[in-house]
């Protein structure tokens, strides 16, 4: 029963929760057992497009006051009912995790994990991604109106190829637009077509726009981050808190609430929850229905684009 005690545990959906008290948000008085109830709430809209992907996650075990890192690999510590798979890397082979339920969910927040981010891809088929993620990463002080011009453009281009554009606010600074893929092309060539659909709208826009990996070249200016379309890349995933202040949460949108979007960090835990109960429909809905094979996309972009990412 979510929320039942057991001395000093507590259960939320079926996993143990230890030291429940324990403040994970400090500033926002949000416990270790807020966490777990809050993925218990969550987690039905939170697996919906994440479960059955490779994972990575930041972990605070002492909250995210404290020193939080990023983990990509199951350690000792982590459950045996988690699921996990074995991934051919250049150095060899590792093990990697996925989630299945929300016990899983609940049972990783139980480890101090607060921030989720996903393989574009999943287990049953690692090497033909169906995500395609443009990150929209402003550099400091970039108006977040900037951003959101620029996500509107990349919705209008990623259209006009055929695919189908959704939006995410990341809990961070920026925007993610997403688009779901057929499962076809192969981690290189995705990657390309997302270098060159960013690399275009920033020869458009040079003033405000810029794919250059260098942070010194990134000043006053958002860059469209192709990079989580490689292999290993991960995003965000929809619902996962983030490890910064005021328990920020990442949240899919509708194109139409994104005049109103005041930051890309508007909603927390406590607004999400109520979020999920008032909205009618998935704010993505249709999102795999609407996944076309990158093919479509090459074809509808004409030579020039065939010619920007080369022969696949």
């Amino acid at each position: 029963m979510p929320g039942a005690t057991d001395g000093a545990a507590a259960r939320v959906a079926g996993a143990l929760v230890t030291s429940p008290e324990r403040l994970v948000y400090p500033e926002a008085g949000l416990t270790k057992r807020d966490l777990a109830e809050y993925l218990e709430a969550v987690g039905e809209a939170l697996l919906r497009r994440s479960s059955r992907r490779p994972l990575a996650v930041v972990r605070c075990p002492e909250g995210v006051a404290g020193q939080c890192f990023y983990q990509k690999h199951p350690s000792e510590s982590f459950t045996p009912d988690l699921p996990r798979l074995t991934i051919e890397e250049k150095e060899g082979p590792d093990e990697y995790f996925y989630v299945e339920t929300v016990a899983h969910l609940v049972g990783l927040a139980q480890l101090g994990v607060v921030e989720l981010h996903v393989w574009g891809s999943r287990v049953d088929d690692l090497e033909r991604p169906d995500l395609l993620v443009f990150d929209l990463d402003p550099s400091p002080g970039v108006p977040f109106e900037v951003t959101k011009r620029t996500a509107r453009r990349l919705r209008e281009r990623l259209d006009a190829l055929g695919l189908a554009p959704y939006l995410r606010a990341t809990g961070g600074k920026g925007l993610h637009v997403v688009a779901p893929l057929v499962p076809q092309a192969g981690w290189d060539e995705v990657k390309r077509f997302a270098e060159a659909v960013a690399g275009s709208l920033a020869t458009e826009d040079p003033e405000h726009l810029t794919t250059a990996l260098p942070k010194e070249r990134r000043e006053g200016k958002v860059f469209v981050d192709y990079l989580r379309n490689g292999r290993g890349a991960t995003a965000i995933v929809d619902y996962s808190p983030r490890a910064r202040p005021g328990a920020p949460v990442a949240v899919p949108l509708r194109w139409d609430e994104l005049g109103r979007l005041p930051s890309s960090a508007a909603y927390d835990v406590r607004k999400v929850r109520r979020r999920l109960a008032s909205l009618g429909d998935d704010p993505w809905a249709g999102f795999e229905a609407s996944a076309v094979p990158l093919a479509t996309a090459l074809a509808a972009g004409g030579p020039e684009l065939a010619a920007a990412i080369g022969p696949s």
